[in-house]
């Protein structure tokens, strides 16, 4: 089955084919690494159809992401969980792997509600808890300079970038790289969420974590610095809120206060060669229009300046909420 021409047809067949039978509304969701689709069922409500690109990762990873979202349900985190046949939660079709969750029906998160990041920093050091006792040995763990050289050989052979601006748009991306490499000194890792954003949770009575395309092993900090936005001072409301909540649970490093801004560095540069990487598939170069322009190239090498900047600049202080 083409994975790039999923039709209708193709998503029935699949979902009929572990007894799950589509009534109405099937509507394709806003996910560009995974092809995502909710519809009624005739016998089990409103579900969403996951299903997850090749070459990503293996069936043996997924289902140890599958299973890390089983623990941590089973321990009381508020997760969606995928539908289980024959103790089973991963499917697979002509070739393809799929999932069925139930849909959750909740609004969106909101990241400037101070109530709903305080219940968030809870339900974060709930589900770290968790993931001190995993050990998700086929899950990467998070290691910003390799994945850092990996995202500039992407760039390099397959970003556009206008000839006048390469020099100057690599000479800023090396430097920041080896300050990445200077300032990233983590402690304990743990199985993480990896890709905790408003766009990955919703909120009914509390927060729901959903998504985790992206888990591994990693330091806790990283399932929180993506809820921090605005300047410094909004940012530090924002972290003691999240920490006040994750302290009524589970005690916070400090030290990883250090390691935001390599992980946003980091961030930001795979970002940028995810959608180089991506570019061949016919849904990026309608969703990003703006990528691999002039303009955005320019803006990205000033973007690189300013955050190697940032990577020598005092950390985050939690003394205003100590």
């Amino acid at each position: 089955m083409d994975y790039y021409q999923l039709t209708p047809d193709v998503i029935d067949e699949a979902l009929a084919s572990v007894g799950i039978y589509v009534d109405r509304g099937l509507m394709a969701l806003n996910s560009y690494e995974n092809r995502v689709y909710r519809f009624q069922s005739e016998d089990e409500g409103t579900l969403v159809a996951k299903f997850y690109r090749p070459g990503r990762w293996t069936q043996v990873q997924i289902a140890q992401e599958l299973a890390f979202v089983a623990a941590l349900a089973g321990a009381g985190v508020r997760v969606a969980e995928p539908l289980q046949r024959d103790e089973q939660s991963l499917f697979e079709y002509h070739g393809l792997l799929f999932s069925v969750w139930r849909s959750v029906p909740a609004r969106a998160f909101e990241p400037d509600n101070l109530e709903h990041l305080e219940a968030l920093g809870e339900q974060l050091a709930r589900l770290h808890s968790v993931g001190e006792t995993l050990v998700l040995d086929q899950r990467p763990t998070m290691d910003p300079v390799t994945e850092l050289t990996h995202s500039r050989g992407v760039l390099a052979q397959q970003a556009a970038i206008p000839a006048s601006l390469r020099d100057g748009f690599f000479s800023a991306l090396d430097q920041l790289i080896k300050g990445v490499g200077e300032h990233y000194r983590p402690g304990p890792l743990i199985a993480i969420h990896g890709d905790c954003h408003g766009g990955n949770l919703l909120w009914e009575r509390g927060p729901w974590l959903l998504d985790f395309d992206d888990c591994r092993r990693g330091p806790a900090v990283q399932d929180l610095w993506m809820m921090l936005s605005g300047d410094r001072n909004e940012q530090l409301v924002q972290l003691d809120t999240l920490l006040a909540g994750y302290e009524n649970v589970r005690e916070f490093n400090s030290a990883e206060l250090a390691l935001i801004e390599p992980l946003r560095a980091t961030r930001m540069i795979n970002y940028m060669a995810w959608l180089a990487a991506r570019w061949h598939d016919p849904a990026f170069p309608v969703a990003f229009p703006w990528f691999n322009t002039e303009d955005y190239w320019r803006q990205q090498t000033h973007a690189l300046i300013e955050q190697n900047q940032s990577l020598s600049a005092p950390p985050l202080s939690l003394t205003s909420w100590s």
